[in-house]
């Protein structure tokens, strides 16, 4: 029982939709602009730098929240289960009929719960790749590829890794657009200033 509700607990969690409701709060709907993706990185183009920070955090949080809210609760591997239930909450969320974000951002606060020592590599290895490159999805993209070997590098155990294995493969398979565009050279960059991207032919948020 307590399995159970960890799992379910972690889904839920996952699926509060922050970036929906920071848009809301500015009078927009999230879904109708750029990408329509209900993560950090639409709100950063949509509603600023500010926001957009405040989201990331809010997402990292729930990532972090069903990882030691199934700890507490469950033994192995149930942190884990649940920690990939969060972001299926998040990517699917059941109160915006299953459309969300990509994951990234939960993933993130669910390696920190769980792997904090692969979190200390992965992590800013994300930050330097958008900073130097000003493309998110390049971040995401990069830190999916390398989070499988990292975190068996650091002997994390079998669960663990199938957690990272998993949500690798669907940041990438959710990223399969942006990996084209980053290909042709039309993606969307970040300003970091906080202003509005600037945008090349055919470029999506």
């Amino acid at each position: 029982m307590t399995e159970a509700l960890a799992v379910a607990a972690a889904y839920l969690l996952g699926s509060i939709p922050f970036a929906y409701l920071a848009g809301r709060s500015r009078g927009v709907d999230l879904r109708t602009i750029g990408s329509g993706n209900l993560g950090a990185a639409n709100v950063f183009r949509a509603l600023g730098k500010g926001m957009g920070i405040a989201v990331m955090a809010a997402d990292i949080g729930k990532g972090v929240a069903a990882v030691l809210l199934a700890r507490a609760i469950t033994d192995d591997p149930w942190p884990a289960i649940a920690a990939g239930a969060a972001v299926a909450g998040h990517v699917f969320p059941v109160w915006m009929g299953f459309k969300g974000g990509k994951g990234v951002a939960v993933g993130g606060g669910a390696v920190i719960g769980l792997m904090p020592l692969a979190s200390l590599i992965l992590l800013p290895f994300w930050l330097v790749v958008v900073v130097i490159s000003r493309y998110t999805s390049l971040g995401a993209i990069l830190g999916s590829i390398a989070a499988v070997p990292v975190v068996w590098a650091l002997g994390y155990s079998t669960p663990n890794i199938a957690f990272t294995a998993v949500v690798a493969a669907a940041v990438l398979l959710l990223h399969r657009g942006n990996i084209v565009r980053l290909l042709q050279g039309r993606e969307n960059r970040i300003d970091l200033s906080g202003r509005a991207a600037r945008r090349g032919p055919g470029a999506r948020a």
